[in-house]
């Protein structure tokens, strides 16, 4: 049996893909207190609160436990909420450097890492390739690739970095199994849910709640079509700001999503009107906590707070909005999964 072991584990997207792919999960590990509901009540693992850039080789291993293969996840945030980001230089990349150690340190069987794909170009890729060399140099094979969502059923135009390494083999991901024709839309991932009012809340789903609108934001909603921009409005509703030479290319806030295409990428903040693209198509306000969380491709099911637990809008859009979408995920451990088959044949 496979042993999954979920570094900066968040609320536990990638985590999800792996137990939904059949693997065990050991634990996830993350600084932030506020994933530990959503992680333990979806992933049949505990959550562990601890910085990764402290944990050590044997820290690891004992996490692993006996398993007949090992294998090491996660996503090093670019903005880490750690103590180790307060003391060292380049705070947002040092994670990366970090993860490296630990796995030449603790020499799992399985590695994947998924990223921005800034990592590539930042400071001239040198925080990336340093990355590769340690795996290479611990003897890794390595593959990665800029990942485009909606190639593997995500209904959300996002691009991420996907990195395997494995010490048994070559390995890479699966292909893509879907094409522009059969990518999942808006309309695929949301349509059913009930339609609410800005500020309303679905009574039989608590997630399923929306930001309020002032009468000013209600009315460049009303204004707002699907697909479209602020050029659209009245001059009236335009912002100050958007007038300005340098606010002009700024089309995408204030916007309405199309039911027929996939979904702007899902911020951290994709529950406010005003932040991006993130109008319903139809209905006059900002995509509930709910719906941006399915755009995610996570389960309608999924639990993102303790039963009667206050839900904050920054707190839960930050779960959601920094989570790896979950099919994407499924296309990692199917991706391992295979290739662990194939080295025990």
């Amino acid at each position: 049996m496979a042993s999954v072991l979920d570094l900066f584990c968040g609320v536990g997207g990638l985590s999800h893909g792996f137990r939904l792919e059949g693997f065990e999960i050991a634990a996830g590990v993350d600084i932030d207190e506020h994933f530990r509901h959503g992680y333990e009540a979806n992933n049949d693992a505990p959550f562990l609160r601890r910085d990764v850039a402290a944990m050590t080789a044997k820290d690891i291993d004992a996490l692993f436990g006996p398993a007949d293969s090992t294998v090491l996840i996660g996503c090093a945030p670019c903005q880490p909420f750690s103590t180790y980001n307060q003391k060292n230089a380049n705070p947002q990349w040092q994670l990366v450097d970090s993860f490296g150690h630990l796995i030449s340190e603790a020499l799992p069987d399985v590695v994947s890492m998924e990223n921005v794909p800034r990592l590539l170009t930042f400071s001239s890729g040198l925080v990336f390739r340093r990355f590769i060399e340690v795996l290479e140099r611990a003897g890794y094979y390595v593959f990665w690739k800029v990942v485009f969502a909606p190639d593997y059923g995500v209904p959300q135009s996002r691009s991420r970095l996907v990195l395997l390494a494995s010490r048994l083999g070559p390995i890479e991901l699966d292909p893509p199994t879907h094409d522009p024709v059969s990518y999942r839309t808006v309309r695929d991932a949301i349509a059913n849910l009930p339609a609410l009012d800005a500020g309303k809340v679905d009574p039989y789903d608590p997630l399923h709640r929306t930001s309020s609108l002032s009468e000013k934001n209600r009315r460049r909603m009303v204004s707002a079509k699907p697909g479209g921009t602020w050029h659209d409005w009245d001059a009236d509703l335009v912002s100050d700001c958007h007038k300005e030479p340098t606010g002009r290319g700024y089309v995408s806030v204030y916007g309405r999503m199309s039911w027929d295409e996939p979904a702007p990428t899902i911020t951290t903040q994709f529950h406010g009107f005003g932040n991006g693209r993130f109008g319903h198509p139809e209905q006059n306000r900002a995509i509930s906590l709910r719906e941006g969380a399915l755009l995610q491709s996570f389960p309608a099911t999924y639990k993102f707070v303790g039963p009667g637990d206050p839900i904050h809008f920054s707190t839960v859009g930050r779960m959601i909005g920094n989570a790896v979408p979950v099919l994407l995920a499924r296309a990692i451990a199917r991706s391992i999964r295979r290739h662990l088959e194939k080295a025990r044949s």
